[in-house]
């Protein structure tokens, strides 16, 4: 354990305990200035790590961009803002002052077997889904018809797959990385195709925001490469915005699906007609 001033598992044990216990957040919490610098430089090692902007924390805690980095100049929070930059960034106050623990996760992919246990039980895939996508306890089960105990059952079960860090009773730390993505032709990805991929298609694209384009052409390979770049940057885009509005009210957002490919093909009964 590294020391700077007083020790770091020591100046804030009382009020990791007040936090994991009661989930109370109103009280101001006083850190000395070395802890505060040790609370502040983990929270910009994870921006750093995860690619996020101060103005993205600020639009994902709901707070001004000056808000943040005033706080994070001064190091000077309250317990609530604390506590929100937590829930945002999925992590705890332990994770932030503690030297014995990982600060960042960066679990790109899952494993061949964590992936298994999930399209087996569309329950835990539906919970590591949404977790993925930053809902909350609260939210999920306001949502769907899961109770409370079943949906501790469900999030022990994925703490056990290391797919997620649980505290009972709500707290849920993700261990996936900003860059996740599921294993290629891995076991989520064959269920994608075969189950979840139809029925996007088969569904209309009549609905407001909603859009349908399919194009063909013959592409040169220089402009496959640009076009992929261009694919790349379109899903950063919608992944940035779907971080932005998970702190928008449950009525005010919507599930969404986009599916964006490209490849060199051609349509097998054109292909029968080539000499």
């Amino acid at each position: 354990m590294v020391q700077i001033g007083m020790p770091t598992q020591h100046f804030l044990s009382p009020w990791v305990s007040y936090i994991d216990t009661l989930g109370i957040v109103g009280a101001l919490m006083e850190i000395d200035m070395a802890g505060s610098a040790l609370v502040v430089q983990a929270i910009r090692a994870i921006l750093r790590e995860r690619g996020i902007t101060y103005r993205n924390l600020a639009d994902l805690m709901g707070v001004s961009e000056p808000t943040v980095k005033r706080d994070l100049g001064r190091g000077d929070f309250s317990l609530s803002r604390l506590d929100r930059i937590c829930d945002v960034l999925g992590v705890t106050v332990e994770d932030l002052v503690r030297n014995d623990r990982p600060l960042i996760n960066t679990l790109t992919e899952l494993s061949q077997k964590q992936e298994a246990a999930l399209v087996v039980d569309s329950k835990l895939l539906l919970i590591t889904y949404l977790i993925v996508n930053d809902w909350r306890f609260s939210e999920m089960m306001s949502t769907f018809r899961i109770e409370e105990n079943e949906l501790i059952s469900l999030l022990l079960k994925l703490d056990k797959l290391r797919v997620i860090e649980y505290r009972p009773p709500r707290r849920i730390k993700k261990l996936t990385a900003r860059n996740f993505s599921w294993r290629k032709d891995g076991p989520v990805q064959v269920f994608f195709l075969s189950r979840v991929l139809p029925e996007f298609f088969n569904g209309s694209f009549e609905g407001t925001g909603d859009a349908f384009h399919f194009v063909g052409g013959t592409l040169s390979e220089a402009s496959r490469a640009r076009m992929k770049v261009a694919i790349a940057h379109l899903v950063e885009e919608f992944e940035q915005l779907a971080r932005q509005d998970s702190r928008l009210p449950l009525d005010a957002r919507n599930g969404c699906g986009a599916v964006i490919a490209i490849k060199k093909w051609e349509f097998s009964d054109f292909t029968l007609l080539r000499r």
